[in-house]
């Protein structure tokens, strides 16, 4: 691994390495503004240690600490999108990680040992477990579970920040919508104990409207109100605003929607309050940075120049996808075709089923992705699966289980310095 001073020089990072990376620059912009808030009390206390040996059944080579339930989960949710019988032991490492709450962390080194106060619980992985374990079926009372703990710690305002008490931002209000949707819950009904607003009414707070510069109109901002455009965050407010999780079914090609941007008049904003209505604006802003920068997004770590994010722009592609937008998706996708092998056998598991997902939500065969068999690389970072349709490749059993950890164990140590960073990033409509 490279030394934190030359991370940023890297390929650009996958999830969630690069999703927390991601929010904890967004985060660190947001202390700047609030005067160096203090962290969470959630990370007072340190995340499970890293094992000596990987446990069996885990996908991925790198260490799990910030990023094994999240991995496996989305590994496993990829293999069932698209045919493929999960590991029995995957699926059981994943079952095995959850709290006696229903909560799930980033990874449990202990899974014996009993959660208590210090056990850092995560949203973001709980809601990504829930969608895994959801879809594979025959784990209803963990997911129910799991779903209780969510709605426990949803905040006033409707939304969920990553970590329980911190204020809430929209990749974790987005990915909390889709676990709703996927365990057979209404969005909508869900709603906080103080006050009584939705998970909607949450996330469409941080869309920008008209009173903001013109060619930020209808994105989403990761927290703050009046902060900077965040295409992270527009990616998955845009899918979550329309009740998804992260597998978007293809429409086909009858799904062309054209994409319409937020509309101005005479000064006065259009700031939709109607979750579709907004998805749309997000769309549309996508739309306008994929055409400004080639069909990809940008990204950049502190103190280094703009880069391509791969993992983003499979994001958006996804995104568009589920705004009936195939036009606007396709040409991304074609983007990712033709430059994201690398980035994801550097990557790992989540950066596969990452491009999986993006190829399913367009239609597109994740085994002949731009001369890629993706299936058969992602299948071989982890266990053999018990039912896969596709051989898999030898050389894709040299990929890796994900990049940029080092990154996030420097913002962590930030935090012990007591900088404040807030780290924190979809099977039918429940609208």
């Amino acid at each position: 691994m490279a030394p934190m001073a030359s991370m940023a020089q890297q390929a650009p990072l996958t999830h969630p390495a690069a999703y927390l990376a991601r929010r904890a620059a967004t985060a660190l912009a947001a202390a700047v503004v609030l005067g160096a808030a203090a962290a969470p009390a959630a990370y007072a206390d340190a995340p499970s240690a890293s094992p000596k040996k990987l446990p069996d059944g885990l996908y991925g080579t790198t260490d799990p600490k910030f990023d094994g339930v999240w991995r496996q989960s989305l590994a496993l949710l990829a293999q069932d999108t698209v045919g493929v019988r999960p590991a029995a032991l995957a699926v059981h490492w994943l079952a095995g990680q959850q709290c006696a709450d229903g909560s799930f962390t980033a990874f449990r080194a202990e899974p014996g040992k009993t959660c208590d106060a210090k056990t850092m619980r995560d949203t973001n992985q709980t809601a990504a477990a829930v969608q895994a374990l959801a879809a594979l079926g025959g784990h209803g009372d963990a997911v129910q579970k799991a779903v209780g703990w969510l709605k426990s710690v949803q905040n006033d305002d409707g939304g969920w920040s990553s970590m329980p008490g911190s204020a809430s931002d929209a990749n974790s209000t987005s990915v909390v919508i889709g676990a709703l949707a996927a365990a057979g819950e209404k969005p909508r009904s869900v709603t906080s104990k103080k006050g009584g607003k939705t998970p909607y009414d949450g996330l469409l707070t941080f869309q920008l409207g008209c009173d903001a510069k013109e060619g930020e109109r209808g994105a989403f901002t990761f927290q703050l109100k009046g902060a900077a455009p965040n295409a992270d965050a527009t990616a998955a407010a845009a899918t979550g605003a329309l009740g998804k999780g992260f597998v978007v079914a293809p429409a086909g090609e009858r799904a062309n929607t054209p994409v319409k941007p937020l509309t101005c008049k005479d000064g006065e904003g259009e700031k939709s309050g109607e979750p579709g209505r907004a998805a749309a604006g997000g769309d549309a802003y996508l739309v306008a940075q994929l055409d400004k920068n080639g069909q990809h997004l940008l990204s950049a770590m502190p103190g280094a120049e703009k880069q391509p994010d791969v993992g983003n722009t499979a994001d958006a592609v996804v995104a568009l996808a589920a705004g009936g937008h195939g036009t606007a998706a396709a040409k991304p996708l074609k983007w990712l075709e033709k430059n994201a092998a690398d980035w994801a056998k550097q990557s790992g598991p989540a950066a596969y089923a990452q491009l999986v997902l993006a190829a399913h939500a367009t239609g597109t065969d994740p085994r002949s992705f731009g001369g890629t068999d993706l299936v058969a690389k992602l299948n071989a970072t982890g266990p053999k699966p018990a039912a896969a349709q596709k051989k898999d490749s030898e050389d894709a059993a040299k990929d890796g289980g994900g990049i940029g950890l080092w990154w996030v164990i420097g913002v962590g140590l930030a935090i012990g310095a007591g900088i404040g960073f807030l780290l924190s990033s979809r099977k039918k409509n429940q609208l």
